[in-house]
């Protein structure tokens, strides 16, 4: 039972969080990510091997004539694809400021414990013995995949003397990111899959059709408002776990609720777009930076943010190169790897 102290210094510590919070600068980053996000995603539907007129996207979109092929084209390939986009990209983002948070581990990210490797390694287990499994199983797949790999690299981080710390949480998901990947490419190779697989591997949204966003729309919508529902109970989580308690959290159910909203937000977008890491890591800190560390701005933010970097990062793929397409993962790797080493240097704090 939490003592006076514990409570005193737990509502000291949220008050200043509170007054380190910008709420202001919140709206108005959320309003101008908005903002972003519809003309990236305009964007990216006009220009592609065929460029389009914004007015003729407006008008696929808004008075869709199935005699016009550039509006088939906008209906049944861009659309979709930059819809995909953005929903793994906030899907991505948001899981990776839960995990932060939950954790206090400022290099946490799906792609950087295990989640992604352990998705795309069951995917290809499913290639191999399962060919034509119904995309939805696929799914399925891809959170028991996820939860593997996460558990085998919290098991292995718990091993260590000292507990669990940032770095040998990170260097444990290195681990076991590499050996899931290894054991994926080891069975693409033997059952002759490779190619199913490359899309997984490289990362990318040229595949998304509308049967995909309407199976996925659903688990990651309701893992958003979960999301935005435990923010708060984060917020203190992140504050430490005995000062949570002191102030009346119940720590095991939030973290419960928390690792099941990660597992469903990675899994569904690895399922999309493949193991495309650092967005959960990017993402969380710059939004962190700009409204403070209040979970409640900093989820919302990174909804939007995570969104419009993916959205940004596929329009770029398709168009540095045309007509061939760059991996998506390997542009935000780009980012990714200095931003992961600038953290690394820090000793993991925050920005």
């Amino acid at each position: 039972m939490a003592t006076s102290a514990e409570e005193v210094e737990g509502f000291e510590k949220l008050e200043e969080i509170q007054r380190r919070s910008h709420p202001v600068r919140a709206i108005l980053a959320l309003i101008i990510g908005l903002v972003g996000l519809v003309f990236a995603i305009g964007l990216s539907i006009s220009f592609g091997a065929a460029d389009i007129s914004l007015k003729i996207v407006w008008q696929a979109v808004f008075n869709f004539s199935s005699d016009l092929t550039e509006h088939q084209i906008i209906r049944e390939i861009r659309l979709p694809r930059v819809l995909g986009a953005a929903l793994v990209g906030g899907a991505f983002a948001v899981a990776g400021a839960i995990m932060q948070g939950m954790t206090r581990n400022p290099l946490a990210d799906s792609g950087l414990l295990g989640l992604n490797a352990g998705a795309a390694f069951m995917l290809a287990l499913c290639f191999a013995f399962f060919p034509g499994l119904p995309y939805m199983f696929l799914i399925l797949w891809s959170f028991v995949g996820a939860g593997l790999g996460v558990a085998i690299v919290y098991g292995i981080g718990s091993l260590s003397k000292g507990g669990l710390t940032p770095m040998r949480l990170v260097l444990a998901g290195a681990a076991v990111s590499a050996l899931l990947g290894a054991l994926g490419e080891g069975i693409a190779l033997y059952y002759r899959i490779g190619q199913d697989l490359a899309f997984w591997y490289a990362g990318g949204v040229s595949g998304t059709k509308w049967s995909h966003l309407q199976i996925l729309s659903p688990w990651i919508l309701a893992a958003m408002i979960g999301a935005l529902i435990l923010s708060r109970s984060i917020t203190l989580l992140s504050l430490g776990e005995e000062i949570a308690i002191g102030l009346g959290q119940r720590t095991n159910v939030i973290k419960v609720w928390g690792m099941i909203i990660v597992l469903i937000l990675a899994g569904a977008a690895v399922s999309v777009v493949g193991a495309v890491g650092f967005v959960g890591l990017i993402v969380p800190h710059l939004t962190r930076y700009i409204v403070g560390h209040d979970y409640r701005w900093i989820i919302s933010c990174s909804l939007v943010y995570g969104a419009l970097l993916v959205v940004l990062a596929d329009f770029i793929a398709r168009n540095i190169n045309p007509p061939y397409e760059a991996p998506i993962g390997a542009l935000i790797a780009f980012i990714g790897v200095p931003f992961f080493l600038y953290l690394a240097r820090k000793g993991g704090k925050e920005l």
